[in-house]
């Protein structure tokens, strides 16, 4: 992946070329440091790139008031990208890609889905396979005969000009739905290990470049997918002086998924800020890692950031790894960083038990409240609310086949009673 930036011509731009030091990981396209900059990706943009047969574009041109206004121009509603996979198709590997552009004093909504679908075949109507449409919602496929693995390894390219705003918002709900109670129960394993999306992996990339003064980016990642193998990465590079960006991800994890979450917010203009909080849900015998990388280079004075990963284990069977990175080379920064990894509080659970409520609806609410957070800041033209339509009660349904069964409270390591 090339990224280039044109000659400087203000003291806040700094050309990537000139960032190749020893103590830069940036640099030429080609250089090592460029791919240590990747985090390993490079070599899966480069797959996506070689076999890419679809391609989406979402093109939003430059504001006609950009040059006599800072503030963005307001958007004309969300763009749905959907990715759709024939839950009963033969397998295989897809490489979508995505390519946003947002003009000087433009804004835009985008919001990318991975879902899966149930395509009639040949000759049958929608009417004979339910739902409505030329695809239906796709029914669990734990009982279906084996088939190929499936590879989704997609990309997406983000460039957001001069006071422009993009608010991303990706969601990967395909997979169908994992086995509940595996920690326990060596039937439920079993199933799980026999189940068709159980030998799926989903790659997804999204590369972000803040190319414009005071530009801001948002993105809202959801990994809550049933696939057995997941990796998200997401990078962010702040290039001219004034721009922003804010990061909030969750991964729900069950079964025995193992699930990745990479981040890396790159600074390289003076004077922008970026925040970022992720949420981990992990239950089952899942495992989930997510590894969080903040760089700011020497030019990048007066740089604000803030990063916080909260997990939650459900089960002492269940893993999880937090490996936040904080990496300055200027000394005009405010900068902090931080993990967390727990069980449930028993004084939340106390506090709600002694209003009424049993342990297992006050367990629920805490977790519910948990995925809240980040739920949120999804683009709200998918998020619905939990009684009705949408990914909040998708999501409901979802945690509730992670979560552990009945009255059984966790006991591991990180008990603090």
């Amino acid at each position: 992946r090339r990224v280039s930036c044109s000659p400087s011509t203000s003291r806040a731009r700094t050309p990537l070329s000139a960032l190749s030091g020893p103590s830069h990981n940036v640099g030429p396209y080609n250089s090592q440091s460029a791919a240590n900059n990747q985090q390993g990706t490079g070599s899966l943009a480069a797959l996506n790139g070689l076999h890419c047969a679809s391609v989406a574009v979402v093109d939003v041109s430059p504001a006609a008031s950009s040059s006599s206004s800072s503030a963005p121009a307001s958007d004309l509603g969300p763009v749905h990208v959907v990715r759709c996979y024939d839950s009963a198709g033969p397998g295989g590997a897809s490489h979508p890609r995505t390519i946003v552009n947002v003009g000087d004093g433009a804004s835009a909504r985008v919001v990318q889905r991975v879902v899966d679908v149930r395509l009639p075949p040949p000759g049958v109507g929608p009417d004979d396979v339910g739902g409505s449409g030329a695809a239906a919602a796709a029914p669990s496929t734990r009982d279906r005969p084996r088939r190929s693995p499936s590879l989704h390894n997609g990309y997406t390219q983000v460039r957001v000009g001069a006071h422009s705003s993009v608010r991303h918002s990706f969601v990967d709900e395909s997979g169908g739905a994992v086995e509940a109670d595996v920690e326990g129960d060596a039937d439920a394993r079993r199933r799980e290990e026999a189940r068709r999306d159980y030998d799926d992996t989903l790659f997804e990339t999204v590369s972000a470049h803040v190319a414009g003064e005071g530009g801001s980016y948002g993105a809202a990642v959801v990994d809550a997918g049933g696939r057995g193998r997941t990796r998200v990465c997401l990078e962010v590079h702040l290039m001219e002086e004034g721009g922003s960006a804010a990061v909030d991800g969750l991964v729900m994890s069950g079964g025995m998924q193992r699930k990745e979450m990479r981040t890396n917010i790159h600074h390289i203009a003076p004077g922008c800020t970026s925040r970022q909080g992720q949420r981990n849900l992990v239950g089952g015998r899942s495992a989930v890692a997510f590894k969080g990388r903040i760089r700011v280079e020497q030019s990048a004075q007066q740089t604000t950031s803030e990063q916080l990963a909260r997990s939650l284990l459900l089960n002492e069977k269940s893993r999880v790894w937090c490996i936040p990175s904080l990496e300055i080379i200027a000394d005009d920064v405010s900068c902090t960083h931080g993990a967390t990894v727990s069980d449930l509080s028993e004084e939340e659970l106390f506090y709600l038990r002694s209003r009424g409520l049993d342990r297992e609806t006050s367990r629920n609410m805490q977790l519910y409240g948990f995925i809240d957070e980040v739920s949120r800041s999804v683009d709200p033209s998918i998020l619905g609310t939990a009684d009705g339509e949408g990914l909040r009660k998708r999501l409901g349904e979802r945690l509730m086949r992670i979560i552990p069964r009945g009255e059984r409270q966790v006991k591991g390591e990180f008990q603090s009673s």
